[in-house]
């Protein structure tokens, strides 16, 4: 029986940990071939692979920041599947940094994973893509949640450039067929979400949202597949915000 996704194939940054597995986990549950790229841990992105199976799944070690290793990852997605019909920006990084202690180092680094990597992920991988494709961005509800602190300026600014990335580029690749939205996750329990917060800490954030509790990678995964896949198609230049009204 064939599931929605069959014979599609994802391509997914940062796609071994969190967010980005709990996806990659559900792209292929969903009948895609998955491609997932990781930055370092080689063990979590090869347990997903045979998880999913070697025939469906591959994974590629490449920092989502640089160009050449993204014109690496896309040659070999297209090398072994042919094709990408759904891509992915999943890989970042969270500084919380307000305006007083923000560095170049830190405003450079945070740029060029955040903002840099997706932007040229999508152009390098346009080419291979047919109408009908999709790219899924991923912003916060930082960047409209009320109780937002000083500290996520620096993060949120990167949020704020891959929103205005989804609105604009859905235009640009309007032509080919191609959707473009983001997800923005509220608070997702996470490993990284939940190292160094205690019990206090995670109850106080759970209260930001009226449902009182915090998010799943699982709930994200759900909205991220959902504008991946054909039920979306005149979705496009969307903010999906996935927080459990939180904001």
């Amino acid at each position: 029986m064939s599931t929605p996704l069959t014979n599609k194939t994802a391509l997914i940054t940062g796609g071994s940990k969190g967010i980005g597995a709990a996806t990659s986990l559900l792209l292929a549950r969903s009948g895609a071939n998955v491609v997932i790229n990781y930055s370092s841990d080689s063990l979590a992105a090869d347990a997903l692979v045979k998880t999913i199976g070697s025939d469906r799944a591959l994974a590629i070690k490449g920092d989502a920041g640089s160009i050449p290793a993204i014109e690496h990852m896309v040659s070999e997605t297209v090398k072994r599947f042919g094709k990408i019909d759904i891509l992915i920006p999943c890989a970042g990084m969270l500084l919380m940094k307000d305006l007083e202690h923000t560095s170049e180092e830190d405003f450079d680094g945070i740029m060029r994973l955040n903002v840099k990597g997706p932007y040229f992920l999508a152009q390098k991988a346009a080419p291979h893509m047919s109408s009908g494709s999709r790219i899924v961005l991923i912003s916060t509800s930082q960047c409209t949640a009320s109780t937002v602190t000083p500290a996520y300026l620096l993060y949120n600014a990167t949020k704020g450039a891959i929103e205005q990335m989804t609105r604009v580029m859905s235009k640009d690749l309007a032509a080919k067929g191609i959707c473009v939205n983001a997800v923005a996750p509220g608070p997702t329990g996470t490993d990284l979400f939940y190292k160094g917060k205690t019990e206090q800490v995670l109850k106080m954030i759970a209260g930001f949202s009226p449902m009182g509790r915090i998010g799943k990678p699982e709930e994200i995964a759900e909205a991220i597949v959902w504008l991946g896949g054909g039920h979306s198609s005149w979705v496009s230049g969307q903010i999906l915000r996935a927080n459990g009204g939180m904001a």
